[in-house]
């Protein structure tokens, strides 16, 4: 039975989630962070309609069940192509974006295969351990490639505080998932578990909101001196 703190969680993350797509379009980069706003809106609808799903089937129920992985794989693609959206971005002097498309649907595409492969086994239920599985995969695949753009970011000496600080959100977000994902399977029984995912979507719209509402697409970062004493 759910209380009133998980329908405020509910309430909150849906409010932010919409109020992030706003921002995005008061700060006139709408069109430059596009797949930010299909994800912003694809977690919208997927927030909005699990809590449908919930009053009419109820938390425990076979249907909150389904619509809850199938709407959090689909959600999770959306999220894995704004991240490669910043690997565009950070790499756009380079003229490497089409390139970047082609890994990136490769990748992906391995990674549904893997998650097959670990499934096919499984006699009942196919289809749903598939997307539950993928689902997982794409978060720790999240992790990594987010770290290997933060280090390009730190190599390459980005400077766009904008784009810095939305690609340090992301890789706390898949951070924290994937972090969720692997205590959960070995500590099934922990009822924590169960606020991670609706904090986490709490948050990342937050930051994401405030990113575009406070910092102005042409900041730059004050680069970092490292000052050598003077030997003699």
């Amino acid at each position: 039975m759910l209380g009133s703190i998980d329908y405020a969680m509910w309430l909150l993350a849906a409010s932010l989630e919409a109020a992030a797509v706003v921002c995005v379009c008061r700060a006139g980069s709408s069109r430059r962070y596009l797949s930010i706003v299909f994800y912003l809106v694809a977690e919208f609808f997927g927030t909005v309609g699990r809590f449908f799903v919930f009053w009419r089937f109820g938390y425990t129920s076979r249907e909150y069940f389904y619509f809850y992985y199938y709407s959090d794989a689909l959600i999770v693609i959306c999220l894995y192509f704004v991240l490669i959206g910043f690997y565009s971005r950070v790499f756009e002097e380079m003229r490497v974006s089409r390139y970047l498309r082609v890994a990136a649907f490769l990748l992906l595409a391995a990674t549904a295969w893997i998650a097959y492969e670990v499934v096919a086994d499984s006699k009942d239920w196919l289809l749903t351990h598939f997307v539950v599985e993928l689902s997982q995969n794409l978060y720790f695949v999240g992790v990594v490639l987010t770290y290997l753009l933060w280090g390009a970011v730190v190599k390459l000496e980005e400077m766009r505080s904008r784009l810095v600080q939305l690609v340090l959100s992301l890789g706390i977000y898949f951070s924290a998932f994937a972090v969720t994902y692997a205590l959960r399977n070995i500590y099934p029984s922990f009822s924590l578990w169960q606020y991670t995912p609706p904090i986490l979507a709490i948050a990342l719209p937050a930051a994401w909101g405030y990113t575009f509402l406070k910092v102005p697409e042409g900041a730059r970062l004050a680069p970092a001196r490292l000052v050598a004493p003077n030997h003699r």
